[in-house]
């Protein structure tokens, strides 16, 4: 087995400046102990593990290892994808969402035990504006709540300001008007709070936005969630709390492979928590199993 680690040594880090160290001399103690031919790099800037997952390809890495949060693991997957190499996780993120729709654990050896000895199966990668998504990918108010949370410095994250951001928009976002084109032709005109696509279940410490969405399927679960008061926009986030968005009010959700959504002005999104910004159009789509994972064997 030849493994090559991609390391954010701020993911999870909060204000130890040891935890870098810590993270690389596990890796390279278990390396040894196992036997296996294994490299260590850490990222130094944005977008820096996108360079070093091509860098893991090059070198001809069986498995590549993303130890970080949602976003380095986006980042890390988007190259890893469809290239056959498996993927390995070890969370270190805020809500964790991917490693848990899987079933990785957050502890840092555990992890590393799933990745030497776990199994490989195939996922579904979602493309959204040309860029891959792994978990949710979402337009409109949680596009917001994640370019905020994003915009706080590393020690001061977590799910209390996550919370806190999100009940500040629940009073300040105004929604904008979109059209909204489903793989059946079906059109959806919506004054919309939320346009999401999940691939997975839910967004990371327990929020559950789609209980039926699933990996493997080669189904994206549309969730588009019509604007409402702002006090109701909180009674209704209660549903995500409790996994039941489907009985919430004004929502429609459809398994779909593809989709199209316009809006008279620019469309701010997020990918797995990391924000982009597009025109007044975006194409979503799904690939099915093209993602291979290390996962535990049972």
């Amino acid at each position: 087995m030849n493994v090559f680690a991609i390391v954010n040594p701020l993911s999870g880090a909060g204000a130890d400046p040891g935890v870098a160290a810590q993270r690389v001399a596990l890796l390279t103690e278990r390396f040894v102990a196992e036997g296996i031919r294994g490299a260590v790099h850490l990222t130094e800037r944005p977008r820096h593990a996108i360079d070093l997952a091509r860098a893991a390809i090059a070198s001809g890495a069986s498995v590549v290892i993303a130890w970080g949060g949602d976003g380095t693991i986006n980042e890390v997957a988007s190259v890893v994808a469809g290239s056959g190499r498996a993927l390995g996780v070890i969370p270190a993120g805020s809500g964790n969402g991917f490693a848990r729709e899987l079933g990785l654990p957050c502890d840092p050896h555990a992890a590393v035990d799933v990745i030497l000895r776990g199994r490989d199966t195939l996922i579904d990668v979602g493309e959204l504006d040309g860029r891959a998504f792994f978990n949710i990918a979402g337009i409109g108010v949680d596009a917001v709540i994640a370019e905020r949370f994003n915009n706080r410095a590393m020690g001061r994250r977590g799910m209390g300001p996550y919370v806190a951001i999100g009940l500040r928009e629940a009073f300040r976002y105004r929604a904008l008007r979109y059209r909204i084109v489903l793989d059946d032709g079906d059109e959806v005109h919506s004054s919309a709070l939320l346009i999401a696509f999940a691939n997975g279940r839910e967004y990371g410490n327990g929020i559950r936005l789609a209980a039926h969405a699933r990996m493997d399927d080669g189904k994206l679960e549309a969730v588009i969630v019509e604007d409402r008061h702002p006090l109701a926009r909180l009674w209704s986030s209660r549903h995500l709390i409790t996994g039941t968005a489907q009985r919430a009010a004004r929502i429609t959700l459809r398994s779909i492979e593809r989709a199209e959504v316009y809006s008279d002005g620019p469309i701010q999104y997020h990918l797995d928590g990391e924000t982009g910004l597009a025109a007044r159009h975006v194409n979503v789509c799904i690939h099915p199993k093209r993602l291979r994972m290390r996962v535990a064997s049972t």
